[in-house]
């Protein structure tokens, strides 16, 4: 193995572990809950509000997206100038395949101290019943 293999292998784990630390910060953290007549799928989402979210429903693909613009000086119409900051807003788009017996029709989300919560309720199954032949 010559010198440059091994500065490779060494910049390839630090970018590795840096993507993955990235990759656990910028992506919201959730959890989905199955009940019997329904899906609750909750999200952090801390200094966020509700303006800052967007849900969409295409078929069974559930979007949840946020856009949060950095706040200006009111007096120079400028970003901040930050001495630190370790509290960047970043930008998301989480994508969920719903399963087959929610009702896309009945989903409802709130949001209440930095929670976003989406409930899915379950549509019934069709229930067999039996049909009556009449003569003609």
């Amino acid at each position: 193995m010559n010198d440059f293999s091994i500065f490779d292998t060494l910049f390839n784990n630090v970018m590795a572990d840096n993507a993955c630390l990235y990759a656990k910060t910028s992506t919201p953290r959730v959890d989905v809950l199955e009940q019997k007549d329904a899906y609750t799928l909750e999200m952090e989402l801390p200094g966020r509000s509700e303006n800052d979210v967007n849900i969409e429903v295409d078929y069974k693909n559930l979007k949840i997206s946020s856009v949060k613009e950095e706040a200006k000086n009111d007096s120079e119409n400028e970003k901040p100038k930050y001495v630190l900051r370790e509290r960047g807003s970043r930008d998301f788009e989480r994508n969920f395949i719903l399963p087959e017996d929610v009702d896309t029709e009945s989903i409802k989300a709130n949001f209440k101290n930095g929670i976003l919560t989406i409930n899915m309720a379950k549509r019934e199954n069709a229930v067999p019943r039996k049909i009556e032949v009449q003569a003609c």
